[in-house]
């Protein structure tokens, strides 16, 4: 039976990526030891993170003024070192469309209450069950405020951010934890990119920030190792990083651009997410939550039933069907299909062909 990884991360891997991992696992480039044994001050180690950061420079059109940093603790770390770093004194605005957007509106509120700043929701789709990305007035930003934080992708939801806001001069700064590398953002269109590896880029356990160097902090900030200037300054090697992590996006990155880079990639995500789209839209049977159809996810497809007994036997078949992982979000249920980069198509057309018959026999 083939199995499909629907999983919104850790998420599924390119197979050319863990056969290459496999035949280096034992010996890294003739070194006698693993990568997972490699000292991070050591040669072999130097090249992999130079090598992951210009492929991921050239991947993405990283401008010259940005560094690159590879860190540790999850895109969920960086809702505290945001604030820590960027805002001390100052407004900072979050546009909360998702989960993950109130999480780090909800960090930053408790951060306030120690660290001198003032984070305002600027805009909020809450209400309505983040069914849509929320519109604001532009003209409400304080142009001297630290930052506007948004997530492009809404993992849990089902919702992206395509068209960036009109922030009033204001620094924009994304999540981009689960389509990055997905779809073809701008770098120079924001002050600061952070992301977690673990949907589009490699393992759980590294975190890219790209940041502009003039929007680094001028401060040091309460510890060293949530410092973004100490971090870049020493070039992500201030402590031990994530090294069999930075290694394994390596690969990635590799993989990404024999494949025709970012552009490409989204084409692929489109079609590929096209396909399930128009299913959905044609069927009496199936519906998508989301309700506007210019905020639907590329990455992450959120579907239900009429009712949730067939959504929790749709999943149990599918699951035994060996559709794994595409149960919905403890916190919203239905069904979520999440089709990262290294989603096969082959695994859409095949759900396709279960969800009809599901809907043949259930309906």
């Amino acid at each position: 039976m083939t199995i499909y990884n629907f999983s919104a991360g850790p998420a599924v891997l390119p197979k050319e990526v863990l056969k290459k991992a496999q035949a280096e696992f034992l010996d890294y480039a003739n070194s006698g030891m693993s990568v997972m044994e490699l000292s991070h001050r050591s040669k072999e180690f130097e090249d992999i993170i130079k090598t992951a950061e210009q492929l991921l420079r050239d991947l993405m059109q990283i401008p010259d003024n940005y560094k690159v940093l590879f860190l540790q603790g999850g895109a969920s770390t960086q809702f505290s070192m945001l604030p820590l770093n960027m805002a001390k004194g100052k407004k900072a605005y979050y546009l909360v469309a998702g989960s993950w957007g109130k999480k780090a509106y909800t960090e930053a509120v408790k951060l306030s209450k120690t660290i001198p700043f003032e984070p305002i929701c600027l805009a909020s789709s809450e209400e309505t069950g983040f069914d849509r990305i929320p519109e604001f007035d532009n003209r409400l930003i304080d142009p001297e405020a630290a930052y506007v934080h948004l997530t492009t992708n809404n993992t849990i939801e089902g919702t992206s951010v395509y068209q960036l806001p009109e922030t009033n001069g204001v620094p924009l700064v994304a999540d981009m934890s689960s389509n990055i590398l997905a779809v073809d953002y701008k770098v120079s269109d924001f002050a600061m990119i952070y992301a977690g590896a673990q949907k589009n880029i490699g393992p759980a356990g590294v975190t890219i920030v790209i940041v502009r160097e003039d929007f680094l902090n001028d401060e040091p900030a309460l510890s060293s190792m949530l410092d973004y200037r100490i971090q870049a300054e020493n070039a992500s090697l201030y402590n031990t990083p994530p090294t069999f992590g930075i290694y394994m996006a390596k690969l990635v990155f590799e993989h990404v651009t024999s494949l025709g880079g970012v552009a490409k990639m989204e084409e692929l995500n489109r079609q590929k997410s096209s396909l399930l789209y128009d299913f959905i839209d044609r069927s009496d049977f199936y519906k998508s939550p989301v309700k506007f159809a210019k905020d639907r996810s590329l990455a992450n497809i959120p579907f239900v039933t009429p009712n949730a007994e067939l959504d929790k036997a749709f999943n149990q078949a599918a699951d035994e069907a060996g559709f794994k992982n595409i149960k919905g979000h403890r916190s919203v249920g239905g069904m979520r299909a999440s089709l990262y980069n290294a989603f096969p198509l082959e695994g859409v057309k095949a759900l396709l062909a279960f969800m009809k018959a599901f809907e043949e026999e259930r309906g």
